[in-house]
């Protein structure tokens, strides 16, 4: 199994803001293959050091991640994240 984590540093960290991008990312949910896991989650912490929100999903090997990489639906949400200069950092690791 794969897991794919990213974590988000918005411009705008609103609530609002926040809770429309985890409202896209939930959208994912059943349209790409392979993708057996979606979970979305704000942040809480206030410390400087934190990020916005995250996203982890998982995938049953690293050809599903690729497609989920370059899956139509994926990409738009990406489009929309650079667009509203969104900061991300990534993590991916077998399990």
């Amino acid at each position: 199994m794969v897991r794919h984590i990213v974590f988000f540093k918005l411009e705008d960290n609103s609530e609002a803001n926040k809770q429309d991008i985890k409202t896209r990312f939930m959208g994912m949910n059943g349209k790409i293959e392979g993708m057996k896991n979606l979970e979305v989650g704000l942040n809480f912490s206030p410390e400087e050091r934190a990020f916005d929100m995250a996203l982890s999903c998982d995938f049953d090997n690293k050809d599903e991640l690729k497609i989920y990489a370059s899956h139509p639906v994926h990409v738009a949400i990406v489009t929309y994240l650079k667009s509203i200069n969104t900061v991300t950092k990534v993590v991916d690791y077998e399990f």
